[in-house]
């Protein structure tokens, strides 16, 4: 069998996983980097993002405003070192994207063009149009395949990782094409697989979110952070779930309920602001307030009987008929694709209807700002990981500056880690497929079994999570979350494949898929149920109110044999001591 050795093993390949990639290649040429994706990466979901990346660019903000909104917004949970280092190299990092290609909007003077995003008091998204995770995830894959040094491994999935002598020293892997089961030595491994939105039954992520990454860090000892904290975003179409990005908001559309009426205004988020003229300068307004606030308007709105009702659920009106033909043509064209195509309505001449949908997790990996994680030659970037810039409620448009600033820094991380250690012994490579074969064959391809399949397993998860761990919480659902994904954990011991071929076995991957799925959801639920508080998008009905006193910290989930461990570290504040969250008029 062909050995398979890097310095350098990238599980993913996104903006994160690409992003590290050409840090490490730019700066280290003679550094080995390979990159396991189990989708092209041109398929990765940073693809979907649509709405911008934040980075202060213009003489009237500062690092210090976009560093107090991002941490404001987390209701305080963000490592404020963390952020500090977000917001200071962001505006490197778009400026990099540049020169790399990126086609930024622009101003008629030909200055790059910002927008309003939720949560931030100025102007500061950069955005190519509504399609800028599609031009950002371009840019870095066509920067890519300049570097000979970056070796690619499509649709490869990640089965485990290898462990020896007390630190990670590579992967193994199967190759969907063939169904071979390969192994990857690495001096290190930054693992940027993104999130695990598919735990839930209604999400913005793609088919492939469904947090392998995480759990191959949680299987190797490395907590899980904060995970009680999933992001819902205000308005996913009905039925799909598919993303009306932030920036229609940004650009001025209104969310207005069954009575015609712009709801937000009751829900101390701003003074409702004429936006409805296109020649109005723009400000903060009220649709730009956080999105767990907005979301959780949303719920009160439903239960007070406001909300239109439709085959696939409830939902209200988006409305930006107001600003006209042009600038949608212009600045949102992939949001009327999308409503045409999807809904079947045009939003020049009619309002979209929109409702809540999980998009995002908070939480993830733990790991410092250098992306490193507890284990020794193991780092993560991305969604996948905690650092944490989010805390407990994340700022639209930062997500796509934090894969690129964390994605870099945890390549120079790996890489200094790669420097000081050996390369993976080819015994230890041997029997780590072996081990890894057995494994599979004993719990997946066995001819004896209770009848279980992929879809039943995940189709009872994605309920129990959603009625459980939703937008609202309380410890009675909280407990019987739990109970149940126990149970699912013991029927997914019993599922049997039945398509037993070796060659592009998609159930394998599902199945496997399904695995990491039950691990964040067992993380999610307990993590939530100890967090006997509310704060960002947790929100406990049993316990309305932040508490700082007790949970002004970090939970940290580590996996046993039974119920996971829940732990706690404080949060580092640095600048900004805890404070109210308020949302006034700009």
């Amino acid at each position: 069998m062909e050995t398979l050795q890097h310095d350098v093993l990238i599980v993913g390949g996104g903006g994160a996983g690409l992003r590290a990639a050409i840090q490490v290649a730019r700066g280290h040429p003679q550094a080995s980097v390979g990159i396991v994706s189990k989708v092209y990466p041109m398929r990765s979901h940073t693809v979907s993002a649509e709405g911008g990346a934040a980075a202060v660019i213009s003489e009237e903000d500062s690092l210090d405003a976009h560093a107090y909104d991002t941490i404001s917004g987390s209701d305080w949970l963000a490592d404020q070192d963390a952020v500090e280092v977000l917001v200071e190299e962001a505006p490197r990092e778009m400026i990099q994207l540049e020169h790399w290609g990126c086609p930024w909007s622009r101003k008629p003077d030909g200055r790059v063009a910002v927008r309003p995003f939720g949560g931030m008091k100025l102007e500061r998204t950069w955005f190519a149009a509504d399609k800028t995770g599609f031009h950002l995830l371009h840019t870095l894959f066509q920067t890519s395949l300049q570097y000979r040094s970056i070796i690619r491994y499509d649709e490869w999935f990640v089965t485990s990782l290898i462990v020896e002598e007390g630190r990670c020293q590579g992967a193994t892997a199967i190759e969907i094409r063939t169904g071979e089961m390969r192994a990857i030595g690495a001096r290190a491994v930054i693992l940027c697989t993104g999130g695990g939105g598919r735990v839930y039954p209604f999400t913005t992520n793609g088919n492939i979110k469904t947090g392998d990454g995480m759990a191959l860090a949680y299987r190797s000892g490395v907590a899980l952070k904060d995970m009680e904290f999933v992001q819902y975003h205000p308005t996913g179409l009905p039925g799909t779930g598919i993303l009306i990005t932030e920036a229609a908001r940004g650009e001025g559309g209104i969310l207005v309920n069954n009575e015609g009426r712009r709801y937000l205004q009751d829900y101390d988020l701003g003074e409702p602001l004429d936006v409805r003229d296109p020649n109005h300068p723009q400000k903060r307004t009220m649709e730009l307030g956080p999105r767990d606030r907005l979301s959780q308007a949303f719920i009160h709105e439903r239960e007070a009987g406001r909300t239109f009702s439709g085959p696939d659920g409830d939902y209200v009106h988006l409305d930006i008929r107001h600003l006209g033909r042009e600038t949608i043509d212009k600045k949102l064209p992939m949001v009327r694709e999308l409503a045409v195509r999807y809904v079947g309505i045009d939003p020049v001449a009619e309002p979209i209807p929109v409702r809540t949908v999980v998009h995002y997790m908070m939480g993830g990996i733990d790991t410092d700002i250098f992306g490193r994680t507890t284990l020794p030659g193991l780092f993560a970037a991305g969604e996948c990981a905690c650092v944490s810039v989010n805390g407990a409620n994340r700022l639209g448009s930062n997500s796509l500056t934090e894969i690129l600033v964390f994605g870099a820094r945890a390549a120079e991380a790996a890489l200094s880690h790669a420097g000081q250690v050996g390369p993976t012994e080819q015994s230890l490579l041997a029997e780590s497929v072996a081990a890894e074969r057995t494994r599979l064959d004993e719990t997946l391809f066995r001819s004896n079994g209770g009848g279980e399949t992929v879809a039943g397993i995940r189709t009872d998860l994605q309920t129990t999570l959603e009625e459980g761990a939703g937008i609202f919480r309380d410890e009675r659902t909280l407990e019987r979350a739990c109970a149940t994904i126990t149970d699912l954990k013991k029927r997914y011991e019993k599922l049997v494949l039945v398509d037993t071929s070796r060659i592009f076995n998609t159930e394998l991957i599902a199945a496997l898929e399904l695995g990491a799925l039950l691990d964040v959801g067992e993380a999610i639920a307990h993590s939530a149920l100890a967090r006997a508080e509310s704060r960002g998008s947790h929100q406990r009905f049993d316990h309305p109110e932040r508490d700082d006193v007790g949970f002004l910290k970090h939970s940290l989930a580590y996996r046993t044999e039974g119920a996971p461990r829940i732990d706690y570290k404080e949060v580092t504040i640095t600048r900004w001591p805890p404070g109210e969250r308020v949302y006034g008029t700009a």
